[in-house]
């Protein structure tokens, strides 16, 4: 369990699943969605979001990168990482969250989903950005990585290739 208090004993646990593209070009960049966390805090996400009833992962997958970055996947992406944290309230109304990452290999595009400016500030998306792999390493600013330790986990997996299995990530 990561961060604040147990989950309810007996009660519905509610649980935000989602899913989200490692956008990642040859050149070791990858697209990220700049978002504006609690507090103003800016936080860089690679995109994706909530799955839909009666929507599959990848299905998933291609609705919310087509939405917020324009980007039409083909084929069967691999499921590179799984990252699962709960702790009640982590996110207004769930007591948790699921990511399921996977890995887009594609050149660099201009990112421009179909959801207006309006509705990516909604979705508390404030910006896009190509970011090079050795600048989130070495980045040393006010703006955070999501999850956290991004830089390490991107250069594992150009080192290393895509795993046998997802990884699962620490809360």
């Amino acid at each position: 369990m990561s961060g604040g208090d147990a989950l309810p004993v007996g009660g519905p646990v509610r649980i935000r699943h989602s899913v989200r593209g490692i956008l990642l070009t040859d050149d070791h960049e990858i697209l990220l969605c700049r978002h504006i966390a609690a507090a103003g805090q800016v936080v860089w996400v690679v995109p994706g979001g909530g799955i839909e009833k009666g929507e599959t992962l990848l299905s998933a997958l291609g609705r919310e990168l087509m939405e917020e970055v324009g980007f039409a996947v083909e084929g069967r992406p691999p499921h590179v990482w799984h990252r699962q944290m709960l702790a009640v309230d982590h996110l207004p109304g769930y007591d948790g969250v699921i990511h399921d990452y996977f890995l887009v290999r594609t050149a660099a595009f201009d990112a421009r989903g179909t959801m207006s400016d309006e509705e990516l500030a909604a979705e508390n998306i404030t910006g896009l950005r190509w970011w090079p792999v050795p600048e989130i390493v070495g980045y040393r600013g006010p703006d955070l990585f999501a999850p956290r330790d991004l830089g390490m986990l991107l250069t594992e997996l150009i080192t290393t290739g895509v795993p046998a299995a997802p990884v699962s990530l620490g809360p």
